[in-house]
């Protein structure tokens, strides 16, 4: 019994999670509201943030979107804001979305570890990539200074790409763009390089199939998650 007194207070102030922060959102505005989102952000995550920022399309401002906050599960401001362009067709169709924040973590930690990439915090955004398919962009911060970006599919959790990590490589290609130095001979550099690309592109593939697994264990599917109530 003194345990659990004990640890009441630490799961009472565990942060809320993506998904956790839409539940807020489809319960204040209706559960249709959760069809209209835009983007979630969060940042400086211990490994969660404290506060989540949810865009919404506004079916009633043209032109406009609400921004809702959520912190400790409740809504604690929103207002309507303008907004550049147009909003069709950004929203995230939660119908596609099989992983939390949660789970985000857990796999660009495993990749940064892959990456010999050391971070502190995390910071989030979910949004639609130019096909419409969702994407976790979780950047990894070591104290306020950004030192890896990755990004995975919210669908099938596949690591799309990573910026500042195995040795700035992305997922797929590895360009280099200054030419061999002149007083190396061009088979030996040439050859450098190539067993560099191949070191990098192999150390990428290895974290890439790992997160595979690791989405396995962690995938979690919205529609399930807010179904529940």
């Amino acid at each position: 019994m003194a345990l659990l007194f004990l640890a009441a207070p630490v799961f009472a102030h565990e942060q809320a999670t993506a998904y956790e922060a839409l539940r807020v959102v489809g319960k204040q505005f209706g559960r249709d509201a959760v069809n209209h989102v835009i983007s979630v952000t969060g940042v400086d995550g211990d490994p969660q943030p404290e506060t989540w920022t949810v865009l919404l399309q506004n079916r009633h401002a043209r032109g406009g979107v609400d921004e809702v906050e959520i912190a400790g599960r409740r809504v604690v401001s929103e207002r309507t804001r303008p907004v550049t362009g147009s909003s069709e067709g950004a929203t995230i169709d939660p119908a596609r979305l099989n992983l939390d924040s949660s789970g985000a973590f857990s796999v660009a930690s495993h990749t940064a570890d892959k990456s010999g990439t050391h971070f502190s915090r995390a910071s989030y955004t979910l949004r639609t990539d130019e096909r419409g398919e969702p994407v976790w962009i979780v950047t990894l911060q070591n104290g306020s200074r950004p030192v890896g970006t990755i990004y995975i599919g919210a669908t099938r959790g596949t690591v799309r790409r990573t910026e500042g990590m195995f040795a700035g490589a992305t997922m797929n290609d590895i360009e280099i763009d200054e030419p061999p130095p002149r007083h190396y001979g061009y088979r030996d550099a040439q050859g450098m390089l190539n067993e560099a690309k191949s070191r990098i592109s192999h150390s990428f593939y290895v974290a890439q199939h790992e997160a595979r697994n690791m989405f396995e264990r962690v995938k979690r599917s919205f529609s399930d998650f807010i179904n529940r109530d």
